[in-house]
């Protein structure tokens, strides 16, 4: 609950209160939350900013502008929510405080955006290249847990269970080299290793492992799950490439519930779950060659393209009413059916729902319906059987019947409440299509392990997409306040010269300040996250740091929490020669967009307002000359 002072810029205070939220959802340090609906008295177990800005009601124009930007920036990303609405948050604070001491609303946008630049100069400079990181295998590596404390762990490991380990077989020279030259990667002593270079043209290849425990941010079980996904889409691809093989387009998720989370794995195919009716149709027609056919929306009676406008105001008038005929929906079914039968169909997967009288009747005829495919898997198994998928089940004929799709029974979940069946839909061949089984005993908890599994491979994916990485653990915005504090005092200077202390640039420097300070407030507040200090603490330590780094700026400052004594609660940097136990990462494109769209939010409220406001005082100034002419 907020208190709004109408004498200040109200959207902007909306936009700050909101941005609370956030606050306990940054750092790998998440907690479950229960968000509790008063109505309904139903409740969801969420453990990201963006579910929970997503199960709210925000009625207001502000909640729903940054519901829109958060689900934007969710649907392509899949992580970074958090850092986006805090920091909205963070610079609607400088932004009502540069109003407040009366700079206007043109100098807080431009001084804001320098602000911007300099922070995503500072992004562009600080990035390391993964080509650089050295080459490992995922063929020949197993992944381990360890349970033991990491010392001098760095605040984004706080909350892992354990720290990804991997055991490399020892392999001749002549291996190696053939693994490196393949699709798939091996970590080599530095003495082969640099024999096969020169031997070699090839370039080196990013170490998968490394990058993916340096991006796990805490969620170890998931990132492993990333990993090994990769390593079995590798194992696929006939392509000689020199470069990993990560196509998330063609992997799907499987919510399990009833077994425990360290059940949950990684197979080839697409698998499904099936209700009761649809598993006596699967046992039917499991390892046989069976006729597909692919549709892109829904097969129902009511569907129609996104461009088709039904006409308004008109009303279908009959002279008699036929109690006896059937209705029109079953008509439809019946000749969809017919249609079905004549082609010889066996399996229909479509992108959106199936109405249900038609599962029912195609059930009866032995014909499995799989609702809710990925467009992507669609598109897989289109390039495989040589079909071309449709809108509607009226447009399929001959030539849109695919001949290489294939059920196999997965797993009996017969003491399931909902779902009987666990069905794995492939096309027999390599195609790279793999299925990530998520299992727990707690069933609302599958939606958050599907957020973090999803959060992991995005952040993958864009890493290898960008080929560059930024320095984690609050490193990259610590260079940010630096740059930004660099920034202030050459203003600074370029004043005291001109002996011009309110001059027209005066501003920036204020702007830069306020929004250096809004940096060190995100980075205070992940380590308060951790539950081992206080804010005040934070702050203390963070200003420390940067003064530690003012001479040292090429060195990246990641924040390390000092376990060596556990009564002190302090947060130290590494020293030069000592050894971090894990790099932590950060994404490139991932960052900079969420503070682009943070910024982005900040100024679309701001002037909006501004604009309302102006208006008024324009209107109220009108009036007032109007009366005193009277």
């Amino acid at each position: 609950i907020t208190i709004i002072n109408h004498r200040q810029h109200v959207g902007l205070q909306k936009l700050l209160a909101l941005a609370g939220i956030s606050h306990s959802s940054l750092g790998p340090c998440i907690k479950y939350k229960f968000i509790q609906d008063d109505k309904s008295g139903e409740s969801a177990l969420v453990c990201s900013c963006f579910r929970i800005i997503e199960t709210m009601e925000l009625t207001c124009a502000v909640g729903q502008l940054v519901h829109e930007t958060i689900q934007a920036h969710q649907k392509i990303y899949h992580t970074g929510s958090g850092c986006l609405l805090f920091l909205a948050g963070a610079w609607s604070r400088v932004a009502l405080d540069c109003l407040q001491r009366g700079i206007s609303v043109g100098n807080i946008i431009s001084a804001m955006s320098e602000g911007m630049d300099v922070c995503l100069d500072a992004c562009r400079k600080c990035a390391v290249s993964i080509d650089g990181l050295g080459v490992t295998s995922l063929e020949s590596c197993a992944v381990k847990v360890s349970k033991k404390p990491i010392k001098n762990s760095s605040p984004a490991l706080c909350s892992m269970q354990g720290t990804i380990k991997f055991d490399v077989k020892t392999l001749t020279v002549g291996e190696q080299r053939k693994i490196k030259l393949s699709r798939h990667f091996c970590e080599m002593k530095s003495e082969d290793f640099s024999k096969v270079l020169l031997q070699s043209p090839q370039p080196k290849l990013p170490d998968i492992v490394h990058i993916a425990e340096g991006l796990s941010h805490g969620c170890d079980d998931a990132m492993k799950l990333v990993v090994e996904v990769i390593r079995m889409q590798s194992k696929t691809n006939q392509e000689d490439v020199s470069y990993p093989m990560f196509d998330i387009t063609k992997v799907v998720t499987c919510m399990l519930p009833g077994l425990p989370e360290d059940h949950g794995c990684v197979v080839f195919g697409c698998v499904v779950l099936l209700s009761a009716e649809q598993a006596t149709v699967a046992h039917h027609l499991k390892e046989q060659q069976l006729k597909v056919v692919l549709i892109n929306g829904d097969l129902s009676h009511t569907y129609r393209h996104l461009g088709f406008n039904r006409p308004t105001g008109m009303h279908r008038v009959r002279d008699h009413i036929d109690f006896s005929s059937s209705s029109k929906e079953d008509e439809w079914v019946k000749r969809t059916v017919t249609h079905l039968l004549n082609l010889e169909v066996n399996l229909i997967l479509i992108h959106g729902h199936a109405c249900e009288k038609v599962i029912q009747h195609c059930c009866r005829h032995r014909i499995l319906v799989v609702e809710n495919v990925k467009a992507s898997v669609l598109k897989t198994f289109a390039s495989l059987s040589g079909v071309v998928p449709v809108t509607f089940a009226a447009q399929l004929s001959k030539q849109n019947v695919g001949t290489r799709a294939k059920v196999a029974i997965w797993k009996d979940l017969s003491s399931h409440e909902k779902y009987s069946l666990a069905v794995n839909i492939s096309t027999g061949s390599n195609s790279g299509l793999v299925t990530v089984i998520l299992t727990s005993s707690i069933h609302g908890k599958l939606q958050a392990l599907e957020d973090q599994f999803w959060a992991c491979a995005y952040r993958l994916h864009y890493a290898l997409k960008d080929r560059a990485l930024l320095p984690g653990a609050c490193g990259t915005e610590m260079l940010c306040i630096h740059q930004l504090q660099k920034r202030v005092e050459y203003h600074v200077t370029c004043h005291r010269e001109k002996n011009d202390e309110r001059g027209t640039n005066h501003y920036r420097r204020v702007v830069l300040d306020l929004m250096a300070d809004g940096l060190i407030d995100y980075i205070s507040t992940v380590m308060v996250n951790t539950g081992r200090i206080s804010k005040v603490k934070a702050r203390t330590q963070v200003s420390q740091q940067l003064q530690d780094y003012l001479g040292n700026a090429a060195k990246s400052p990641q924040l390390f929490l000092n376990s060596e004594n556990q009564d002190s609660e302090v947060f130290t940097a590494p020293k030069p020669n000592e050894a971090r136990a894990v790099e932590i990462y950060d994404n490139l494109s991932v960052k900079q967009e969420a503070w682009r769209k943070a910024l982005d939010l900040v100024f679309l409220v701001l002037q909006t307002d501004a604009e309302i406001i102006t208006g008024v005082e324009q209107k109220t100034e009108i009036a007032k000359n109007s009366l005193l002419l009277l």
